[in-house]
């Protein structure tokens, strides 16, 4: 991973960005010697959000299926059925 101060994110924002368009490297900019922000890809984010979104409802799944929130086939056919009316 690329690592930029943000005083040459401020001085070269274009050069930086056509970089991490360029090799998808997501880029950490440091302030003061510390991580500040992660700059990303677009494509890049918006997969990674999409990807959240499932593990999400994966996990809401699993939970509730250990809380013995569970259905029967016929029963999540006939569920389904109403919620697609």
């Amino acid at each position: 991973m690329k690592t930029e101060l943000v005083t040459n994110l401020k001085r070269q924002a274009t050069k930086i960005l056509s970089d991490l368009h360029a090799t998808k490297e997501p880029v950490l900019i440091t302030e003061h010697g510390r991580p500040s922000a992660y700059l990303l890809d677009v494509e890049d984010y918006e997969a990674m959000q999409d990807r959240l979104k499932i593990l999400e409802g994966i996990s809401r799944g699993e939970i509730g299926y250990l809380e013995g929130r569970v259905a029967s086939h016929d029963q999540a056919k006939e569920r389904m059925a109403k919620w697609l009316r």
